[in-house]
Parts: structure tokens; C-alpha cells; sequence
């Protein structure tokens, strides 16, 4: 074959070598377009009352519902490496719930004991939210008040509930809240919340409002955390998986109605949610990379599937780099503690 032949059937060399970008770490950290940091990472944490040391969570491995000691020790933890902040959540005694939540705004409940406890050890050296919802505390373990509709079913009172709210809200601030979290996605809470809170002389306190909270199978392990007394679902509260056109509008309302910081919840099958609410919002956006998203990759791991370091690094980037500008996760401290080594 003559050289004329040879070149004739050559095979294109590439103009554009995007390889070069990839061939090694340090050249793959100094082109990375997504980072991520622990300041914008907040720990949920569980704590727990009638308990002696901490208890753990089966379908959570790795996390536990807490004693005021073990909870300040995974603050201190958490606040070492970076973390922005804490958000808490309550298990009160059985005997505690009612039909309302009550417990959830008394100044001696399980939650609002825990958040002095941290606000006086911490100060401002970490955020302290606080979970403004019923549903941990009610015996029906509905996120609002119930009372009877016009055929006499009983259904959750979206407009009963919301009072329940900002005294929740207020009590939170005053046990210390740094952010109080309405999620339990009843119409006008932001408002009600954000009115009581600067009544009550909190007006620097901020609202994290979960604006797009879908009704999902990936809350199953947290139902275990909180010892919920769930009867039924809360698809009438809740949004329905299949839409997202209502995301924009429940989140817009929020940021109407006051929210500081609006949320997505769950995170990882909401990517798309996360992008819209993102480029639409002119508040931090938040994803929670919920409990069953926790657990999926947690037992996936255990039974050699995956790496799981690599995959929890990878979920966190994914998160990030949908938009979110804060992330809730169970790992957020060994994240934190991975990016510092």
C-alpha cells in the first residue's frame, strides 16, 4: 500500500483532548466545578427521652437516638469539623403524646431541653435548628391537629395546626433555636411563624421552611428514629411524587410568606425539584438526604455492592452540584472530617 493509501485511511487524530483535564487528582481538583463545604452541611440528630446511653437505630446503622450527653459529645463532634449545624429532633416518653403535641412547646420537653442544652455548651460556634413539626409528639403521629370534616371523617385541621405551630416556634426560640424548621407543609405556615417568632422578640430568628417535602417511601427508617405513631399516611399534606410545578408554587409561597431558607426533601430522586428550586429562588436552597436514602446506600455497602465511601461522596457532589447550597445528611460529620484529611 503506497503512502497516499496509508493517509488516505488514517484515522482522525482529536482537536479537543478533554482527557487532559482528567490525568491526575491534583489536575482533577484544580478543574473540579463543584465543591463542597462542612459550613453548609447540617447533622440531623435524634434525642431521646427515658434513656440511659444511646440507643441504636436498626434501619439507620450508625446513628442513634440520644441522650443529652451523647448528643452534646456528636455536636462537639460535628462542630470540629466544620459543621454548620445541628438539627434536632425529638422522641418523647409514649405517655407524653397527646392529640395535639403538646409537649412539643413545653419549655420541658425532650426537644426543647435538648436545645438549651446545646445553645449554653455551643453559643454561636454551631447553628442550632430545631424541627418545628407535631408529628414526633402527637399519639396519631399526624404533623397536625386532627378534628372532623363535613362528613365527619377526621382529618388533619390545617388552620388548627398552624397555631400548634408558632407556639412550637416561639418555645424552640426560646430554648435557643438558631432556625426553627416548619415541616409539616400545611398551607400559611411561614407566615404564622414568622409573625409569632417577631411578636415574641425573635425577629433574629431564621425559618428553614421544608417547601418541597414529598410524601415518600424513603422516610421509613426515620419512623424508627422518632418511634412515630403514624396511623395512616399524609398524602393530603404532603406532595405527591409525580408533579413539580407545585414545588415551585408551595416554595414560592414560602419565600412570600418569610422563609429565610426554603428545602427539598427527599434529595436524590428530586434532583430535577432541586434544579428548578434552585434556579428560581433567591434563598439558600436546602436538600435533605433523607433517612431511607441514608439506609439504601448504608445496606447496599454492607453487602459488597458498592463502595460506600465513593458513593456517599459521590450522592453529596450530586446534591451539590443540583443546586443545593446546604445539605441535610446522617454524614454530614464524617464528610466534613474527610474533606479536612
Amino acid at each position: 500500500m503506497s503512502d497516499a493509501q496509508n493517509a488516505s485511511h488514517a484515522v482522525p487524530l482529536p482537536v479537543r483532548r478533554p482527557r487532559r483535564l482528567r490525568t491526575s487528582p491534583v489536575m482533577r481538583n484544580f478543574t473540579a466545578e463543584t465543591d463542597l463545604n462542612p459550613n453548609r452541611f447540617v447533622l440531623p440528630a435524634f434525642i431521646a427521652d427515658g434513656i440511659d446511653e444511646p440507643k441504636p437505630i436498626s434501619s439507620l446503622p450508625g446513628v442513634v437516638q440520644h441522650t443529652t450527653d451523647s448528643l452534646l459529645k456528636a455536636v462537639e463532634e460535628a462542630a470540629t469539623a466544620g459543621v454548620g449545624s445541628i438539627d434536632l429532633f425529638g422522641v418523647p416518653l409514649e405517655s407524653d403524646k397527646d392529640s395535639t403535641g403538646s409537649v412539643g412547646a413545653r419549655e420541658d420537653g425532650v426537644l426543647n431541653r435538648a436545645l438549651t442544652a446545646v445553645r449554653e455548651r455551643f453559643g454561636d460556634d454551631i447553628l442550632v435548628m430545631a424541627d418545628t413539626c407535631l408529628d414526633e409528639f402527637t399519639d396519631h403521629g399526624h404533623c397536625g391537629v386532627l378534628s372532623p370534616d363535613s362528613r365527619g371523617d377526621l382529618v388533619v385541621d390545617n388552620d388548627a395546626t398552624l397555631q400548634a405551630y408558632a407556639d412550637m416556634a416561639v418555645a424552640q426560640a426560646n430554648a435557643g433555636a438558631h432556625i426553627v424548621s416548619p415541616s409539616g407543609m400545611m398551607d400559611g405556615q411561614v407566615r404564622v411563624i414568622r409573625e409569632a417568632l417577631d411578636a415574641a422578640g425573635h425577629q433574629d430568628v431564621a425559618i428553614m421552611a421544608y417547601s418541597a417535602k414529598y410524601a415518600s417511601a424513603f422516610y421509613g427508617p426515620f419512623r424508627e428514629a422518632v418511634g412515630s405513631s403514624l396511623k395512616g399516611d399524609r398524602r393530603t399534606y404532603q406532595q405527591d411524587c409525580r408533579n413539580l410545578r407545585e414545588s415551585i408554587l408551595e416554595t414560592q409561597l414560602d419565600i412570600d410568606e418569610g422563609a429565610d431558607m426554603v428545602m427539598v426533601k427527599p434529595a436524590m430522586p428530586y434532583l430535577d425539584v432541586l434544579r428548578e428550586i434552585a434556579n428560581m429562588s433567591p434563598v439558600p436552597v436546602a436538600a435533605y438526604q433523607v433517612s431511607g436514602e441514608y439506609a439504601m446506600i448504608s445496606a447496599a455497602a454492607e453487602r459488597g455492592w458498592i463502595d460506600k465511601e465513593t458513593a456517599i461522596m459521590e450522592s453529596f457532589y450530586g446534591l451539590r452540584r443540583a443546586g443545593a447550597d446546604i445539605i441535610l445528611s446522617y454524614w454530614a460529620t464524617w464528610v466534613a472530617q474527610r474533606l479536612a484529611s
